[in-house]
């Protein structure tokens, strides 16, 4: 089954026993907006501190919360600006050939395990 950031924070909230308000008033958000962030009606994704603050109150993944929300966090948005030259190529790249973005995609997780081993 295919997650989207609503569900997933929907389905966090009803683990965690907390309505909408209760959720809502502990993370600083009007609970309407909190509802149309679950019911994917949102105009805009929230911006970064509210997606985390979500995650830490849900006990979710910040980052993989940030990302699933449709944001890119601002250590990856810097990067990507850093090298703003060069990202177009490697996203074409990406897109045009799935082959491509598997390797990439499985050193990347290889590399991530390793690392969290160590």
């Amino acid at each position: 089954m295919e997650q989207n950031f609503g569900k997933v924070i929907r389905q966090a909230r009803k683990e965690k026993a907390y309505s909408q308000r209760e959720l809502a008033k502990r993370i600083g958000l009007d609970f309407t907006y909190l509802s149309k962030l679950e019911n994917s009606r949102a105009d805009y994704p929230p911006k970064e501190d509210v997606i985390r603050s979500l995650a830490r109150n849900l006990d979710l993944d910040e980052e993989e919360l940030v990302f699933l929300a449709g944001r890119i966090p601002q250590k990856e948005e810097d990067l990507l600006k850093q090298h703003y030259k060069t990202m177009p190529a490697l996203f074409r790249r990406i897109r045009e050939n799935p082959e491509f973005a598997e390797k990439v995609l499985k050193e990347a997780i290889e590399s991530e395990h390793k690392n969290t081993k160590e």
